[in-house]
């Protein structure tokens, strides 16, 4: 190999010298010729022709030396390659004698390698006859195998057979059933429906008639309007005619009037609450009774109604109530039903209480300890009292009344414990909002979240209810915990069942002793969000003519594809 490249390069090198002779040769006849010019145009006197003339043979002067240059080294090139060719040539000499020998090596080592070759043969052969055996076994065995897995099919395709037959008459009792439920389910749906649209007609008949009933009204306090303008000019007339101050005698008038209709519905209003009040003691004492007879542990009152009645005794009798903190729990209960005598000044509340002695009598709430169990006599007049009670009473009195007018003012209960008062919402939630992005309609999402009490004492919560509006795609399951403990926290599940392709916004409501509070809550459809990685391209310095490129990235991170331009 190394004799052919050496053989190869000398032919190059020698064709390489040739034609670099050649090209002396042609640079020679190129000066010479260029000399005549030289002598022809000097003759002439023509001396520019003259320059241009010696600055060519200038040039070909030097290109002859160089080529002379370049023939003396591949010359001696030529010489170096012919001298290695013979080297090569008489180590070649040397190597026959070991090609030889390694053929003999190499003709030895192919019958080794035939011999071995028929031992694998036969040993191969072998090999096969003992594989046919296998399988020959190995058929019988699958075939015994085969016969036996039918057997057992057909004998399970009966025991199917038996079992679908028992399942055809369960399945058929089932779907009589099924269509009977759904049938009753029907006709309840066509009865509501019914119910419905019943409601709405009676809804509808009764606002024609209260919009008939509110007409004749207002042209009744016209008519009284225009008849009391004309007795008060009656009577400024006749005050006049006598002399006196008819502003002054109007005016107290008009307020003695106000002040008898403030009375007289105040007495009304405080009549129907006494009743109320007594027909629930009265229906605590009827279950309290069939509770004795079915000799059952007596349980709980709902101090729903408890602290109902505590906070109407409170508003209503002069007697004091002696816990005012019940009273301030109960605030949020009966807030709405308080509402017609906040209008009314604080005065009007206890001056009939002389008128209303007897009545108060019959409203006396026992103490806490066995608050319902004992039997207590309505009609029975309790015995004068001992002044350290009463100025205790009356001072527990004052802290009711307070407490009446922060609730009434819509402060809630704050919740202290040494040298820190609760401040913000009692629970936090995990996460902060219920946000469902990126939804598709006809999916459904769940989504749990932690609520945690953030107080400094024991409290609960219960669920209230979602924003209106949501109510066709959202549904909330909660299970009410109980009192929970500072720190402590629940769990509820949100699911969102999307049926329009629209942005939603709401909050799920819930009810703490601390008052309300809601965690928001968010469905957002899917976007397309544009953004550039960039906002300058700057190409800095340039030179005229010069080209510079810069690339922008547009990268859309929302779910929603788009196109651009």
């Amino acid at each position: 190999k190394n004799l052919q490249n050496i053989s190869d390069v000398f032919v190059s090198c020698s064709d390489t010298l040739s034609a670099c002779r050649l090209r002396s040769k042609m640079l020679a006849k190129q000066l010479d010729h260029v000399d005549m010019e030289i002598e022809r145009e000097e003759e002439a006197g023509n001396v520019a022709a003259v320059s241009r003339l010696q600055a060519m043979s200038r040039r070909l002067c030097t290109e002859l030396e160089r080529e002379k240059e370049r023939e003396l080294r591949l010359a001696v090139t030529q010489k170096q390659n012919l001298v290695e060719l013979w080297q090569i040539e008489s180590e070649q000499g040397k190597y026959d004698i070991f090609r030889g020998e390694l053929q003999k090596d190499e003709e030895e080592l192919q019958m080794q390698y035939q011999e071995e070759r028929e031992v694998r043969i036969w040993k191969e052969k072998i090999t096969a006859l003992r594989a046919e055996g296998t399988r020959r076994t190995r058929e019988k065995r699958e075939k015994k195998a085969q016969r036996e897995c039918e057997e057992r099919n057909k004998k399970l395709l009966e025991d199917a057979k038996r079992n679908h037959k028992k399942a055809v008459c369960f399945l058929r009792q089932s779907m009589a059933r099924i269509h009977e439920k759904n049938a009753k389910e029907e006709v309840k749906a066509r009865e509501h429906m019914e119910r419905r649209r019943q409601a709405v007609l009676s809804l509808k008949t009764s606002i024609t008639s209260n919009r008939k009933r509110l007409q004749t009204l207002q042209i009744l306090n016209k008519a009284k309007a225009l008849e009391a303008k004309k007795e008060e000019m009656k009577m400024r007339e006749a005050i006049l005619a006598q002399g006196g101050n008819a502003i002054r005698e109007i005016l107290l008038h008009k307020r003695q009037q106000e002040n008898e209709k403030k009375k007289e519905a105040f007495r009304e209003l405080q009549k129907s609450r006494k009743t109320e009040i007594v027909s629930r003691i009265l229906q605590e004492r009827a279950s309290l009774h069939k509770q004795r007879k079915s000799q059952s542990p007596p349980k709980a009152i709902k101090p729903r109604v408890i602290f109902s009645c505590i906070f109407k005794i409170c508003v209503l009798s002069p007697k004091p109530w002696r816990s005012p903190s019940v009273c301030s729990l109960a605030g949020e209960r009966t807030a709405p039903q308080g509402e017609s005598s906040e209008k009314k000044p604080q005065e009007m509340l206890w001056k009939s209480g002389d008128e209303d002695t007897e009545t108060d009598k019959t409203l006396l709430v026992p103490e806490f300890p066995g608050l319902w169990s004992q039997e207590y006599d309505l009609h029975k007049v309790p015995k004068a009292e001992d002044p350290t009670r009463l100025a205790i009473r009356a001072m527990r009195k004052q802290m009711a009344e307070k407490k009446m007018e922060a609730l009434q003012a819509g402060i809630l209960h704050k919740q202290t414990v040494p040298a820190q008062e609760q401040k913000g919402c009692a629970f936090h939630s995990k996460p902060s909002c219920i946000h469902f992005k990126d939804f598709d309609v006809g999916q459904t999402y769940k989504k749990k979240i932690i609520l945690t009490n953030a107080s400094y004492s024991v409290n609960s919560c219960r669920l209230v209810g979602i924003s209106e509006w949501l109510k066709d795609f959202i549904s909330v399951h909660f299970d009410p915990p109980g009192k929970m403990s500072s720190g402590m926290s629940c769990e509820l599940l949100v699911t969102f069942k999307p049926m329009i392709n629209e942005r939603l916004e709401g909050a799920v409501m819930f009810m703490a002793q601390t008052g309300p509070f809601s965690v928001p809550l968010k469905c957002t459809v899917k976007t397309c969000i544009l953004a550039l990685d960039k906002e300058l391209i700057d190409f800095g310095s340039l030179v005229v003519g010069e080209t510079i490129s810069r690339t922008i990235s547009l990268t859309n991170s929302g779910a929603l594809g788009t196109t651009f331009k």
